[in-house]
């Protein structure tokens, strides 16, 4: 019987041209001809534009055109999810500029050079205007508003309906005000677009655009709608990307700029951001204020849970506001017995650069704070943390099961990854280890880190395009909508089609992320491509095997039934080994037919969203005299499912842990009260390298959810999900036996430092200030409408 490749380690078929460096990406295309665009951006967070003077870079050397909302009046845009239609965007700047790296004025011009050498000829007369960059200052009435028109800096918001206390009948109330700060993505490649008016290779379009982009269907909606022009006549092509997480869904509108300055030249224009451009002006992620009540009885069972958030849009209404409404809440249970939750959120408007998605999309947001505050109700109650967790977990066999908020779990068994990863670690070795050096005031200490985390992916986002075709050599080409940029798909998506067929995977092509190619797409995000893109595939190759069968069987004069695919990759009859015919023969026997081996279709995941869980233990040391935490090794035991790669999995939760860690242990993007940003340069900006973070163990448990044929969940954002709690309980662990109960993020040294400070010195603080009056000024959350498509996370 013919084994199966699927669940085996096959090395990536799309390493070799990158490693190699003969990748294409947007920057080192050859575009015979082209232009070069230069943005003008405000050095300003808040003014208003008195005058721009372009008149002396219009004549500079080079020089084809400078744009300013006064010649290139383009429609304001509100993002690819929409929060608050009053706070669209203008893509170049209208009467104000709301931040630094606002776009004032774009320079074309025939060198790159040329066209920055003429925008610092470009003067701006500004008047400016009082900042807001703190998310409590933002809902102050009196401070500074970003749309007077709105007469307010909440851009959305809503309270949770009736007056019922969710921690009535406690025992015991923990509660903890927690930062979880701005990040910025910082991928390795920027931004990057080349618009080159009409067709190319021969094809027929008004327009032909490249962008590095996380899926080309959505920039071409976003783009076409943007200017008002005809989709169809449009193409829209992302080469090889350098990494997104989010930050590069849809098109910023820069993108719109340069796609009108294109058009309007009549010559090929391209744009790439330089590192320091890309920093203040590519969206940025997380920046959450929150406020968390765990209400607990003696025996530490959850009573109750009170959130108040306040979600940072930065200027002009990101969509980081929908994610802090809708997911955080939607994952505020987590994956304990919740029964009830009060959630009241404000996405507030502030002088930075806009928030949109970063890795995990408002799940880790509120992932770090239920574990923060279950770590908290452990030490409160005397509870071993493991044991706290264990005590409400939802079990295996209350699934499916919906939480007080309406999440729609698929299954689970959050008990097995916690109960391998505490064997992993060694737990009871580690915590004995903990109390030595406790006990020998050790000026190193220990901490120990437990999370358990449950996410959700797919949301949202269900159908997904899908073709396979098999050529007359016998080679396949799969296409499917969505798009590559590090996460392996034509490993994946080939070996699912290798499974089906017994083509060699060396002989399957994927094309991907081109509009002329793959005629319809939902991208890559919310960790969707496996199980929705996946398994478009698996049905596109399982009706290609049909086909197949049905031709193999009227050619070999036998019956369907008894075609299957042998050993060596041919289509014969079952207990005949000489009748059998290759997939080349097969496929020139069909297009002789007039009937090419061919098929697309969309398939829809029709049960809703998939639901990934798992236990992260972090092991950290700190060092009680200089403040410097050491992380010593970290155990991720992550559940997606089925697994079709470990190898690929494992990359995932690699890339996962480092961001995920990186968020407690370094990274912040910060601005000073006026506005200005602090870290916009890498020297600043501090990104680990693999030095400095420690040996990850990456293992899984398996639970194939019961909504798709391949079993298969997200796990391209779990790590992340899990690991940033993990490591910031480690990190107060370490310390909390001197008193130390909460330490916000990131836990730089200066920040710990100063904890056992306060601890040593008696001047620790509790971590809580109540929450802003003004949210109870929000509208009530309506209840979903019935009658209203699949809601989010259903």
């Amino acid at each position: 019987m013919r084994g199966s490749i699927l669940g085996t380690e096959v090395r990536r078929v799309e390493d070799a041209e990158l490693i190699r460096g003969q990748g294409t990406y947007v920057d080192n295309l050859d575009l015979p001809g082209a232009l070069h665009l230069t943005f003008v951006r405000s050095p300003i967070a808040h003014a208003r534009i008195e005058n721009i003077d372009i008149s002396e870079a219009e004549t500079a050397p080079g020089v084809r055109a400078v744009y300013t909302a006064d010649n290139l009046s383009l429609a304001a845009q509100v993002g690819p999810i929409p929060l608050n239609p009053q706070t669209a965007r203008p893509p170049l700047a209208v009467g104000k500029v709301r931040f630094v790296g606002d776009v004032v004025a774009a320079v074309i011009a025939d060198t790159k050079a040329q066209a920055n050498d003429a925008a610092e000829l470009i003067v701006v007369d500004y008047d400016p205007l009082d900042a807001v960059v703190d998310l409590e200052h933002a809902l102050d009435p009196t401070g500074p508003l970003q749309f007077e028109e709105m007469g307010s800096n909440v851009a959305a918001g809503e309270r949770e309906p009736g007056d019922e206390d969710p921690l009535e009948g406690s025992d015991v109330v923990v509660r903890v005000t927690m930062r979880n700060q701005r990040l910025a993505p910082m991928p390795m490649e920027p931004n990057a677009m080349a618009v080159v008016p009409g067709g190319v290779d021969g094809a027929d379009h008004d327009v032909t655009v490249y962008v590095s982009a996380q899926g080309a269907h959505m920039a071409l909606g976003l783009l076409a709608g943007g200017l008002g022009l005809d989709p169809t006549r449009m193409r829209v092509i992302a080469p090889d990307v350098g990494g997104g997480f989010g930050a590069k869904i849809g098109a910023q509108t820069e993108h719109l700029v340069v796609l009108a300055a294109a058009l309007k030249l009549g010559s090929p224009v391209k744009w790439v951001e330089t590192r320091s451009e890309n920093a203040v002006s590519m969206m940025h992620g997380r920046g959450q204020q929150q406020w968390a009540e765990l209400g607990l009885r003696r025996d530490g069972t959850i009573v109750g849970l009170r959130l108040h958030v306040i979600v940072d849009c930065g200027a002009y209404g990101g969509f980081n506001g929908f994610l802090g409404i809708v997911f955080t809440r939607l994952m505020s249970a987590g994956v304990y017995r919740i029964p009830k939750i009060s959630y009241n959120v404000a996405a507030v408007l502030t002088n930075t650069a806009t928030m949109g998605a970063f890795r995990g999309a408002g799940r880790p947001e509120a992932a770090e704070l239920l574990e923060r505050i279950m770590d908290m109700a452990a030490v409160e109650l005397d509870i071993d943390p493991v044991e706290l967790r264990r005590r409400n977990f939802i079990q295996p066999d209350e699934f499916p099961h919906t939480t007080v908020v309406g999440a729609q779990y698929d299954n689970g068994d959050y008990e097995a990854p916690l109960a391998k990863a505490v064997e992993l670690a060694g737990y009871e070795s580690l915590r004995a280890e903990q109390a030595r050096r406790r006990q020998s005031g050790d000026a190193k200490q220990l901490g120990i880190g437990i999370s358990a985390y449950v996410e959700v992916t797919g949301a949202g986002n269900f159908t997904e395009y899908s073709s396979v075709e098999v050529h007359a050599d016998g080679t396949a080409t799969v296409k499917a909508g969505t798009s590559s940029h590090g996460q392996g798909h034509a490993t994946s998506f080939g070996m699912i089609v290798s499974d089906k067929l017994g083509i060699p995977l060396e002989n399957i092509q994927y094309v991907q992320a081109d509009t002329a190619q793959v005629p319809r797409g939902g991208g890559t995000m919310g960790s969707r491509s496996l199980q929705i893109g996946g398994n478009a595939v698996n049905r596109a190759a399982e009706v290609m095997l049909e086909q197949a069968r049905e031709l193999a069987a009227d050619l070999l004069e036998a019956g369907v039934d008894d075609i299957e695919v042998t050993d060596s990759g041919d289509l014969g009859v079952a207990g005949v080994p000489d009748q059998r015919i290759t997939w080349a023969k097969l496929s020139q026997a069909a297009t002789e037919r007039g009937k090419p081996l061919s098929v697309q279709l969309d398939w829809e995941q029709e049960g809703g969203s998939t639901f990934p869980f798992g236990a992260h233990i972090s092991v950290v040391e700190v060092d009680t005299g200089t403040g410097r935490v050491t992380p010593l090794k970290h155990y991720a035991v992550d559940d997606c499912g089925r697994i079709l790669n470990p190898m690929i999995v494992a990359g995932q939760q690699h890339g996962g842990l480092a961001q995920g860690m990186s968020q407690v242990l370094f990274e912040h993007f910060i601005y000073d009260t006026d506005g200005n940003p602090l870290t916009a340069t890498m020297t600043d900006y501090t990104i680990p390298s693999a030095a400095d973070l420690p040996w990850f163990d990456v293992s899984n448990t398996e639970t194939p959810t019961p909504l798709n044929p391949l079993g298969a969940k997200g796990i391209g954002e779990s790590a992340t999900v899990g690991s940033t709690p993990a490591v910031h309980n480690a990190i107060v662990d370490a310390l909390s036996h001197l008193g130390v109960r909460h330490i916000d993020l990131p836990c730089t040294p200066q920040a710990v430092w100063r904890a056992v400070h306060e601890a040593q010195t008696g001047s620790l603080t509790e971590p809580w200030r109540e929450p802003p009056a003004v949210f109870a000024t929000l509208p009530e959350r309506q209840a979903p409408d019935p009658d209203a498509e699949e809601p989010v996370g259903a």
